[in-house]
Protein backbone atom coordinates (compact mmCIF):
# COMPACT_ATOMS: atom_id res chain seq x y z
CA UNK A 1 0.00 0.00 0.00
CA UNK A 2 1.33 3.46 -0.95
CA UNK A 3 3.01 5.10 2.17
CA UNK A 4 1.56 8.63 4.05
CA UNK A 5 2.74 11.79 5.41
CA UNK A 6 0.00 9.87 8.53
CA UNK A 7 1.81 7.07 8.27
CA UNK A 8 5.43 9.21 8.69
CA UNK A 9 4.00 11.08 11.60
CA UNK A 10 2.98 7.94 13.02
CA UNK A 11 5.82 6.03 12.70
CA UNK A 12 8.34 9.09 13.83
CA UNK A 13 5.27 10.08 16.85
CA UNK A 14 4.85 13.60 15.88
CA UNK A 15 2.23 15.05 13.86
CA UNK A 16 1.42 15.62 10.56
CA UNK A 17 2.29 19.34 10.21
CA UNK A 18 5.93 18.39 12.18
CA UNK A 19 6.53 15.91 9.24
CA UNK A 20 5.31 18.73 6.99
CA UNK A 21 7.54 21.44 8.17
CA UNK A 22 10.61 19.17 7.64
CA UNK A 23 9.21 18.07 3.96
CA UNK A 24 9.03 21.81 3.10
CA UNK A 25 11.23 23.64 4.99
CA UNK A 26 8.79 26.26 6.51
CA UNK A 27 9.82 26.13 9.84
CA UNK A 28 12.58 25.44 12.29
CA UNK A 29 12.20 22.05 14.13
CA UNK A 30 14.24 20.56 16.81
CA UNK A 31 17.47 18.07 15.56
CA UNK A 32 16.10 15.52 17.12
CA UNK A 33 12.67 15.49 15.73
CA UNK A 34 13.87 16.30 12.48
CA UNK A 35 16.48 13.26 12.56
CA UNK A 36 13.35 11.31 13.87
CA UNK A 37 11.18 11.99 10.67
CA UNK A 38 13.73 11.57 8.25
CA UNK A 39 14.61 7.90 9.88
CA UNK A 40 10.91 7.25 9.31
CA UNK A 41 10.61 8.38 6.03
CA UNK A 42 13.91 5.92 5.31
CA UNK A 43 12.66 2.94 6.70
CA UNK A 44 8.88 3.16 5.31
CA UNK A 45 10.19 4.57 1.62
CA UNK A 46 7.71 7.22 1.82
CA UNK A 47 8.23 9.48 -1.55
CA UNK A 48 6.15 13.02 -0.87
CA UNK A 49 3.82 13.89 -3.55
CA UNK A 50 4.57 17.00 -5.35
CA UNK A 51 1.18 18.11 -6.23
CA UNK A 52 -0.09 17.32 -2.35
CA UNK A 53 3.55 19.31 -1.31
CA UNK A 54 2.24 22.00 -3.92
CA UNK A 55 -0.85 22.42 -2.36
CA UNK A 56 0.59 23.05 1.00
CA UNK A 57 3.55 25.08 -0.31
CA UNK A 58 2.35 27.06 -3.30
CA UNK A 59 5.47 25.37 -4.51
CA UNK A 60 5.82 22.16 -6.71
CA UNK A 61 9.48 22.65 -7.61
CA UNK A 62 8.38 21.85 -11.57
CA UNK A 63 9.21 24.01 -14.67
CA UNK A 64 7.19 23.96 -17.25
CA UNK A 65 9.22 23.79 -20.27
CA UNK A 66 7.06 23.93 -24.17
CA UNK A 67 9.07 23.75 -27.59
CA UNK A 68 8.02 23.37 -31.10
CA UNK A 69 9.76 19.92 -31.84
CA UNK A 70 11.17 17.95 -29.56
CA UNK A 71 12.59 15.78 -31.99
CA UNK A 72 15.04 18.26 -33.44
CA UNK A 73 17.94 18.58 -32.90
CA UNK A 74 18.78 22.01 -31.90
CA UNK A 75 15.92 21.46 -29.31
CA UNK A 76 17.55 18.94 -27.75
CA UNK A 77 20.56 20.83 -26.93
CA UNK A 78 19.00 23.17 -25.54
CA UNK A 79 16.38 21.07 -23.06
CA UNK A 80 19.98 19.62 -22.24
CA UNK A 81 20.81 22.97 -20.61
CA UNK A 82 17.56 23.73 -19.10
CA UNK A 83 17.95 20.27 -17.41
CA UNK A 84 21.13 20.82 -16.43
CA UNK A 85 20.57 23.83 -13.98
CA UNK A 86 16.88 22.70 -12.98
CA UNK A 87 18.61 19.24 -11.46
CA UNK A 88 21.22 21.98 -9.81
CA UNK A 89 18.45 23.59 -8.21
CA UNK A 90 16.52 21.11 -7.07
CA UNK A 91 13.83 21.61 -9.86
CA UNK A 92 12.24 19.10 -12.33
CA UNK A 93 11.00 20.01 -16.00
CA UNK A 94 7.78 19.00 -17.47
CA UNK A 95 8.58 19.00 -21.39
CA UNK A 96 5.91 19.06 -23.86
CA UNK A 97 5.48 19.68 -27.95
CA UNK A 98 3.44 21.74 -29.52
CA UNK A 99 4.03 21.48 -32.87
CA UNK A 100 5.03 25.49 -33.46
CA UNK A 101 0.88 25.38 -33.76
CA UNK A 102 -0.34 28.58 -31.86
CA UNK A 103 -3.20 27.27 -30.35
CA UNK A 104 -1.52 24.46 -29.17
CA UNK A 105 0.89 26.45 -27.96
CA UNK A 106 -1.58 28.68 -26.49
CA UNK A 107 -3.87 25.68 -24.56
CA UNK A 108 -0.43 24.13 -22.85
CA UNK A 109 0.18 27.35 -21.37
CA UNK A 110 -2.93 26.56 -19.82
CA UNK A 111 -1.73 23.26 -18.93
CA UNK A 112 0.75 24.41 -17.53
CA UNK A 113 -0.90 25.71 -15.45
CA UNK A 114 -3.03 23.21 -14.23
CA UNK A 115 -0.38 21.46 -13.19
CA UNK A 116 0.89 23.89 -11.04
CA UNK A 117 4.30 24.56 -12.30
CA UNK A 118 6.36 27.73 -10.29
CA UNK A 119 7.40 28.74 -13.27
CA UNK A 120 7.96 28.25 -17.83
CA UNK A 121 10.45 28.45 -20.29
CA UNK A 122 8.93 29.11 -23.47
CA UNK A 123 10.06 28.44 -27.02
CA UNK A 124 8.20 29.14 -29.91
CA UNK A 125 8.99 31.19 -33.77
CA UNK A 126 7.17 33.94 -33.48
CA UNK A 127 5.60 35.92 -30.06
CA UNK A 128 2.04 36.39 -30.50
CA UNK A 129 -0.91 38.06 -28.60
CA UNK A 130 -2.20 35.32 -27.82
CA UNK A 131 0.81 33.84 -26.10
CA UNK A 132 1.28 37.16 -24.29
CA UNK A 133 -2.41 37.26 -23.17
CA UNK A 134 -1.68 33.48 -21.84
CA UNK A 135 1.30 34.21 -20.21
CA UNK A 136 -0.73 37.08 -17.90
CA UNK A 137 -3.64 34.74 -16.87
CA UNK A 138 -1.12 32.59 -16.08
CA UNK A 139 0.86 34.71 -13.47
CA UNK A 140 3.60 32.73 -13.42
CA UNK A 141 7.10 33.71 -14.17
CA UNK A 142 7.98 32.94 -17.65
CA UNK A 143 11.35 33.15 -19.80
CA UNK A 144 11.54 33.42 -23.70
CA UNK A 145 14.37 30.54 -24.75
CA UNK A 146 15.83 31.48 -28.40
CA UNK A 147 12.83 33.50 -28.76
CA UNK A 148 12.88 37.60 -29.12
CA UNK A 149 9.98 39.45 -27.82
CA UNK A 150 10.05 42.55 -29.74
CA UNK A 151 8.23 44.71 -27.18
CA UNK A 152 10.77 43.61 -24.41
CA UNK A 153 8.02 42.64 -22.11
CA UNK A 154 8.86 39.38 -21.05
CA UNK A 155 12.82 38.26 -20.17
CA UNK A 156 14.58 36.60 -22.48
CA UNK A 157 17.47 34.71 -23.93
CA UNK A 158 18.50 35.18 -27.65
CA UNK A 159 21.34 35.87 -29.58
CA UNK A 160 21.64 39.04 -31.75
CA UNK A 161 19.97 37.79 -35.05
CA UNK A 162 20.36 40.52 -37.35
CA UNK A 163 24.47 40.48 -36.17
CA UNK A 164 24.22 36.85 -37.11
CA UNK A 165 22.67 36.92 -40.85
CA UNK A 166 25.41 39.70 -41.10
CA UNK A 167 28.24 38.04 -39.68
CA UNK A 168 26.86 35.07 -42.61
CA UNK A 169 26.98 37.03 -45.38
CA UNK A 170 29.76 39.23 -45.14
CA UNK A 171 31.89 35.92 -44.64
CA UNK A 172 30.65 34.42 -47.77
CA UNK A 173 31.04 38.42 -49.79
CA UNK A 174 34.95 37.57 -47.94
CA UNK A 175 35.10 34.31 -49.50
CA UNK A 176 34.36 36.09 -53.08
CA UNK A 177 31.10 34.94 -53.60
CA UNK A 178 28.76 37.41 -55.62
CA UNK A 179 25.49 36.23 -56.30
CA UNK A 180 24.11 34.44 -53.20
CA UNK A 181 20.41 32.51 -52.04
CA UNK A 182 19.46 32.83 -48.58
CA UNK A 183 17.16 29.96 -47.58
CA UNK A 184 15.05 30.65 -45.59
CA UNK A 185 11.09 30.46 -43.65
CA UNK A 186 8.19 32.34 -45.67
CA UNK A 187 8.62 36.05 -44.04
CA UNK A 188 6.47 35.66 -41.00
CA UNK A 189 7.36 32.15 -40.08
CA UNK A 190 9.71 32.77 -37.58
CA UNK A 191 11.31 35.94 -36.23
CA UNK A 192 14.53 34.91 -35.93
CA UNK A 193 14.74 33.96 -39.68
CA UNK A 194 13.47 37.34 -40.38
CA UNK A 195 15.79 38.94 -38.13
CA UNK A 196 18.79 36.97 -40.02
CA UNK A 197 17.31 37.74 -43.34
CA UNK A 198 17.28 41.75 -42.60
CA UNK A 199 20.82 41.31 -41.65
CA UNK A 200 22.12 39.32 -44.70
CA UNK A 201 20.06 42.01 -46.51
CA UNK A 202 21.68 44.59 -45.46
CA UNK A 203 25.00 43.36 -46.69
CA UNK A 204 24.44 42.09 -50.21
CA UNK A 205 22.95 44.63 -52.74
CA UNK A 206 19.68 43.30 -54.16
CA UNK A 207 20.64 42.81 -57.44
CA UNK A 208 23.29 39.27 -56.24
CA UNK A 209 20.77 38.46 -53.67
CA UNK A 210 18.07 35.55 -53.90
CA UNK A 211 15.66 33.59 -52.08
CA UNK A 212 14.23 30.49 -51.15
CA UNK A 213 11.01 31.11 -49.08
CA UNK A 214 9.90 27.48 -47.28
CA UNK A 215 6.57 26.79 -45.87
CA UNK A 216 8.71 24.95 -43.37
CA UNK A 217 12.39 24.29 -42.57
CA UNK A 218 12.52 19.88 -43.71
CA UNK A 219 15.03 19.21 -45.65
CA UNK A 220 12.72 17.05 -48.06
CA UNK A 221 10.50 20.49 -48.64
CA UNK A 222 14.00 22.49 -49.59
CA UNK A 223 15.96 20.25 -51.52
CA UNK A 224 14.06 20.37 -55.19
CA UNK A 225 13.25 24.27 -54.71
CA UNK A 226 17.00 24.73 -54.17
CA UNK A 227 17.57 22.20 -57.25
CA UNK A 228 15.43 24.48 -59.21
CA UNK A 229 16.92 27.73 -58.36
CA UNK A 230 20.43 26.31 -59.22
CA UNK A 231 19.11 24.71 -62.43
CA UNK A 232 17.70 28.41 -63.20
CA UNK A 233 20.24 30.96 -61.49
CA UNK A 234 23.89 31.38 -61.37
CA UNK A 235 24.80 31.33 -57.57
CA UNK A 236 28.05 30.85 -55.92
CA UNK A 237 27.30 31.09 -52.48
CA UNK A 238 24.06 30.06 -50.22
CA UNK A 239 22.93 31.36 -46.62
CA UNK A 240 21.29 28.42 -44.77
CA UNK A 241 18.47 29.43 -41.48
CA UNK A 242 19.07 25.84 -39.94
CA UNK A 243 21.92 23.27 -40.50
CA UNK A 244 18.59 21.34 -42.06
CA UNK A 245 18.87 23.27 -44.85
CA UNK A 246 22.34 23.81 -44.85
CA UNK A 247 22.22 20.25 -45.59
CA UNK A 248 20.04 20.06 -48.33
CA UNK A 249 21.78 23.26 -49.41
CA UNK A 250 24.98 21.10 -50.08
CA UNK A 251 22.83 17.78 -51.53
CA UNK A 252 21.20 20.00 -53.81
CA UNK A 253 24.52 21.66 -55.37
CA UNK A 254 26.22 17.68 -55.67
CA UNK A 255 23.18 16.13 -57.05
CA UNK A 256 23.57 18.53 -60.03
CA UNK A 257 27.05 17.69 -60.84
CA UNK A 258 28.36 21.01 -59.14
CA UNK A 259 31.06 21.16 -56.38
CA UNK A 260 30.68 22.48 -52.69
CA UNK A 261 33.05 24.36 -51.82
CA UNK A 262 34.73 24.81 -55.11
CA UNK A 263 30.80 26.01 -57.53
CA UNK A 264 28.85 26.83 -54.34
CA UNK A 265 30.28 27.62 -50.95
CA UNK A 266 27.69 26.93 -48.13
CA UNK A 267 26.92 28.51 -44.36
CA UNK A 268 24.43 28.00 -41.83
CA UNK A 269 23.15 28.59 -38.54
CA UNK A 270 22.75 26.63 -35.54
CA UNK A 271 26.19 23.85 -35.00
CA UNK A 272 23.54 20.82 -34.16
CA UNK A 273 25.51 17.66 -35.04
CA UNK A 274 24.59 17.10 -38.47
CA UNK A 275 26.52 19.87 -39.41
CA UNK A 276 29.67 17.84 -38.64
CA UNK A 277 27.65 14.56 -40.22
CA UNK A 278 27.36 15.82 -43.85
CA UNK A 279 30.31 15.72 -46.45
CA UNK A 280 32.12 18.55 -46.78
CA UNK A 281 31.54 19.11 -42.87
CA UNK A 282 28.98 22.70 -42.89
CA UNK A 283 30.46 25.91 -41.83
CA UNK A 284 28.14 27.60 -39.55
CA UNK A 285 27.04 30.78 -38.04
CA UNK A 286 27.24 28.70 -34.22
CA UNK A 287 24.47 29.25 -31.64
CA UNK A 288 25.26 28.71 -28.10
CA UNK A 289 22.24 26.41 -27.48
CA UNK A 290 23.20 24.24 -24.39
CA UNK A 291 23.42 27.57 -22.93
CA UNK A 292 20.29 29.04 -24.45
CA UNK A 293 18.64 26.51 -22.14
CA UNK A 294 21.84 26.81 -18.90
CA UNK A 295 21.03 30.74 -18.86
CA UNK A 296 17.49 30.76 -19.32
CA UNK A 297 16.81 27.91 -16.22
CA UNK A 298 18.97 30.04 -13.97
CA UNK A 299 17.20 33.33 -15.42
CA UNK A 300 13.89 31.61 -13.99
CA UNK A 301 15.12 30.49 -10.76
CA UNK A 302 16.34 34.14 -9.91
CA UNK A 303 13.00 35.86 -10.90
CA UNK A 304 11.19 32.69 -9.00
CA UNK A 305 13.47 33.42 -5.76
CA UNK A 306 12.96 37.81 -6.21
CA UNK A 307 17.37 37.66 -6.83
CA UNK A 308 18.35 40.84 -8.48
CA UNK A 309 18.39 40.61 -11.77
CA UNK A 310 20.64 42.39 -14.40
CA UNK A 311 19.20 42.28 -17.68
CA UNK A 312 16.10 40.52 -18.43
CA UNK A 313 17.32 40.50 -22.00
CA UNK A 314 20.04 38.29 -22.34
CA UNK A 315 22.07 38.18 -25.38
CA UNK A 316 24.60 35.83 -25.68
CA UNK A 317 27.24 35.64 -28.02
CA UNK A 318 27.83 33.80 -31.47
CA UNK A 319 30.58 33.07 -33.50
CA UNK A 320 31.65 31.44 -37.55
CA UNK A 321 32.95 27.80 -37.03
CA UNK A 322 34.67 27.40 -40.41
CA UNK A 323 34.65 24.13 -42.11
CA UNK A 324 34.95 22.34 -45.78
CA UNK A 325 31.79 23.87 -47.03
CA UNK A 326 33.35 27.07 -47.44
Amino acid sequence: MTVTIYDVAREAKVSMATVSRVLNGTAVVKDDTKQRVLDAIARLGYRPNAVARGLASKKTRTIGVIVPDVSAAFVAEVVRGIEDIAAMYDYHIMLTNSDAQVSREVNLVGTMWEHQVDGLIYMTNRLRKEHVQAFEQAQIPVVLCATEDPERRIPSVNIDNRQAGRDAASYLLSRGCRRIAYVTLIPGTSVLADRRGIGVESCIPDEQLLRIELRDGRYETALPLIKDLLRDNRVDGIVAASDELGLASIHAVQDLGLSVPADVKVIAFDNTRLATMVRPELTVIAQPMYDFGAVSMRLLTKLLNEEPVDDYTVTLSHNVVERGST
